[in-house]
Order: C-alpha cells, then sequence, then structure tokens
C-alpha cells in the first residue's frame, strides 16, 4: 500500500498551454520555436566557417537565456503506407497494383529491420516577470487592495498580455538571428506544443509529426 502517493501532474511544473505560450506553475512564461537542421558536410569549407561563426555572433548576442532540446525518435511511417494503401484502391491497372503492393512490403520489411530516427530541433525561449514585493498590513491596506472578481480577471489577462509581448520580441530575436544562420525557424501553437509535451512525457507514442514549412 502506497501512502501519501501524489499524481504525476503534481511534478510538472506547467499550469496550462495558452496562446501558444507555456505557462509554469509559478507563472513564468515558455515559448517554444522549432527550428530545422544544416547539413554543414554538404558546404564548403569557408561556407562552414562563416555558418559556424555566425551562429557563435548570434548566441553572444543574446541577453537572455534560452534551451535547446534536440529530441530523437524513431519515424513513424504508417501514415505513408496507409496513403499507398489508398492509391491501391484507386488503381485500376493491375501492373500498377502488383508494383505498388511490392512496394509497400518493400518499406514495411525494410523498416522494421532498420530503426529510421528522425530529430527535432527545439530552442526554449523563457520569460519571467519579476517585482519587488512590499509587505503592507492593517485593515487599510486589505481594504484598499480588495478587488472585485471582474477587476481581478482584467488585471490578470493586462499582465499575462504584457508578459506575452515581452516574450515574443524575444521569440522574433531568436527567430532573426537563426535566419541570419540560414536556419529556417516557426513558432509553435498551442496544439502543436501540447503534442511535443505529450510526447515528452509519453516517449513511446510515435504519431504525428511536426514540420517547417
Amino acid at each position: 500500500m502506497l501512502l501519501n502517493a501524489k499524481a504525476t501532474q503534481e511534478f510538472v511544473p506547467i499550469k496550462e498551454v495558452r496562446d501558444g505560450v507555456i505557462v509554469l506553475k509559478d507563472d513564468a512564461l515558455r515559448a517554444i520555436v522549432l527550428a530545422n537542421s544544416v547539413n554543414l558536410s554538404l558546404k564548403s569549407v569557408d561556407e562552414q566557417k562563416a555558418t559556424i561563426l555566425q551562429f557563435q555572433n548570434f548566441l553572444n548576442t543574446l541577453d537572455f537565456p534560452v534551451q535547446i532540446s534536440v529530441q530523437s525518435r524513431r519515424l513513424d511511417i504508417r501514415p505513408y503506407l496507409m496513403l499507398l494503401e489508398n492509391r491501391i484502391k484507386l488503381q485500376n491497372e493491375p501492373l500498377l497494383k502488383l508494383q505498388t503492393k511490392e512496394y509497400i512490403e518493400f518499406i514495411r520489411n525494410f523498416t522494421e529491420s532498420v530503426a529510421i530516427m528522425t530529430k527535432s530541433f527545439f530552442i526554449i525561449v523563457p520569460y519571467t516577470h519579476t517585482t519587488l514585493q512590499t509587505s503592507t498590513s492593517g485593515v487599510f491596506s486589505k481594504f484598499f487592495s480588495k478587488k472585485s472578481k471582474g477587476e481581478a480577471d482584467v488585471a490578470k489577462k493586462a499582465d499575462f498580455e504584457e508578459k506575452r509581448s515581452q516574450l515574443e520580441q524575444r521569440v522574433s530575436v531568436i527567430q532573426q538571428g537563426l535566419g541570419r544562420c540560414g536556419i529556417k525557424s516557426a513558432q509553435l501553437g498551442t496544439e502543436e506544443i501540447v503534442e511535443v509535451l505529450y510526447k515528452v512525457f509519453n516517449p513511446g507514442q510515435t504519431e504525428g509529426q511536426i514540420k517547417v514549412e
């Protein structure tokens, strides 16, 4: 029998995902930027040095911390196989049907024997709004600090929008810096963030792919 068992959610520092922003339990905000990869081996030596130097300069210009996360997962080939199977149903030529079936079997056998991995590169951009706390006491301070529920909700929404605006400025700095390095990037929306977090806490799941267009 387990005593004092806690729910898994209590160990996760995330309070909610709102408007493409992760809100932590301490009200700090996080944004996630998906970046594509650059194959340096296809570049000349001078291009490699220029790219590395540009990325180094980009990191040196940041005045806030960032976290770079690389997720490596096995490629889910099932949607592609389902697409091919649907094509067979629409195909009227017997020879093409046979060739498509053989191709499906080849892909299925190959992926079962060889683990094909895909990597995703994420940059987590933080923003924490710090304010000086002043302690007041007494009946008058409690009276004047008391707000209605509606006023409190409006103030809370305004505070969130202000912090999100600051976070968006940092995201813009990140994307511009990556662009100068020849790296395409895109900020994830709410549904995409939820998908990424789900995969983090459920590593056995492989459904769904996120791509930078």
